[in-house]
């Protein structure tokens, strides 16, 4: 069962001292979250995944697995993309559209859309499925009630959810997964949100914590940068903590299988791209931190073959990369690097700068290296700047990392300033953790 908001909320238990003791009742009636693992899942023994011994089921295939009990009698839309498949690569609409026993009536495509075809900032629009003949409705962008009157016109009684998330707090499916459920409860309609692992391994939670003020959809409430959880986890602190969130029903099918700390590789699920310039999940692994770069005039490495590994500018040298290998940054080297992107920053045009090279995932953290690149590149590189519209501020959730780096600190000093914040929000976390 879910654990519903008591005395105090998130964005209270981050704000100021004092409110990190806020409580939390035990049981809410009317939401919960599957129960035992049924035999038989797609991708299980007899039916592909690669065979592995302790392969993770998602929470799909434990749905399947289970005749659909939680959609009876439901119709249903869905929220996911191309990540949604199961084990042996089919894609969950097609699966849901050909199985009597659930009656799937819409798909929603969030950032980037149902097919994935969209870069950045961009969806899809609306469609019709060619290989269902589903109407496809493009969710990015609505929230509220007008996200709310997409569900209504659809006909659905219960949103599913089902997209593979990447563990960074400005990547938009957990604030599609938030404004879905905001949405729901306007709509009266029930969500279910079936789970994947986070390939970040879920240990702990690291790096600043959002602000209230500097909400966006890359970052609706406050969250850690690396929040350390999975969507459905997510899903019940939202219920949990935050009273616009709080659907008539919330259900969460749990993975079986997946345990914190584990990475991806192990887990014997295949990888999809959740987004165009997320190929592996190593770019995954590197992108909390390096995603920062997105807020400065240097590039992030899109329309490179390595995003979010590969950072640099025209004019930069080999002395950034040495001024960062030599803080001793855990888990990671840093190295000299030219490239030449295809499309976004410096298009067809080489350029200087580093790439991360992680030889220690365990040790590695991602926000932090992010930080001491920022810190080492605004001191070597005369160029460097701040994107004018301070984007840097939505992307960490304040003004204080930009500040505290104008003002000359060190990566280490950083990351002090948002340490009470991140360990009021450990607290909450801890809450709605599911697995070990």
């Amino acid at each position: 069962m879910l654990a519903a908001a008591g005395a105090g909320s998130l964005a209270a238990a981050v704000g100021g001292a004092g409110s990190a003791g806020a409580t939390v009742a035990r049981e809410r009636a009317g939401a919960g979250v599957s129960g035992p693992v049924v035999p038989g899942v797609p991708g299980g023994p007899g039916g592909g995944g690669g065979g592995r011994s302790a392969r993770v089921r998602t929470g799909f295939e434990r749905l399947a697995a289970g005749g659909y009990a939680e959609l009876a009698g439901q119709r249903v839309g869905i929220v996911t993309n191309p990540t949604g498949i199961t084990a042996d690569g089919r894609h969950v609409v097609d699966v849901m559209h050909a199985d009597p026993r659930v009656e799937l009536a819409a798909v929603f495509g969030p950032e980037h859309g149902f097919r994935g075809t969209a870069q950045a900032g961009e969806s899809e629009g609306a469609a019709r499925d060619p290989a269902t003949g589903l109407p496809v409705y493009d969710v990015y962008g609505r929230s509220g009630r007008a996200l709310a009157e997409v569900f209504t016109t659809s006909g659905v009684d219960t949103v599913v959810f089902d997209l593979q998330d990447v563990g960074a707090r400005f990547y938009t499916y957990v604030w599609t997964l938030y404004d879905c459920m905001e949405a729901a409860a306007l709509a009266g309609k029930a969500v279910l949100v079936l789970d994947r692992p986070n390939p970040l391994g879920g240990r702990e939670a690291s790096g600043p914590v959002l602000e209230p003020a500097y909400a966006s959809f890359v970052g609706r409430v406050p969250v850690a940068q690396c929040h350390g959880m999975t969507a459905g986890e997510l899903a019940l602190l939202f219920r949990g903590e935050f009273p616009a969130a709080r659907p008539p029903r919330l259900d969460v099918v749990r993975m079986s299988g997946w345990r914190r700390g584990l990475s991806f590789a192990d887990t014997g699920l295949p990888w999809v791209p959740p987004s165009p310039n997320m190929p592996t999940p190593d770019t995954a692994l590197v992108y909390p931190g390096t995603c920062l770069f997105e807020g400065t005039n240097l590039s992030e490495g899109r329309g490179t073959t390595r995003p979010f590994e590969l950072l640099g500018a025209e004019g930069v040298d080999r002395r950034w990369a040495e001024a960062a290998d030599a803080l001793g940054l855990p888990g990671v080297w840093v190295r000299e690097a030219h490239f030449t992107p295809v499309f976004s920053k410096f298009a067809g045009r080489t350029v200087g700068g580093v790439r991360l090279m992680v030889h220690d995932r365990d040790a590695f953290d991602p926000v932090l290296t992010g930080i001491g690149l920022l810190v080492t590149a605004r001191r070597v590189w005369p160029g460097f700047a701040w994107r004018p519209d301070h984007w840097i501020d939505k992307l960490t959730g304040s003004d204080r990392v930009r500040v505290l780096i104008d003002r000359g600190a060190t990566h280490e000093e950083v990351a002090a300033d948002w340490r009470p914040a991140l360990d009021r929000f450990r607290a909450v976390r801890a809450r709605y953790v599911r697995y070990p």
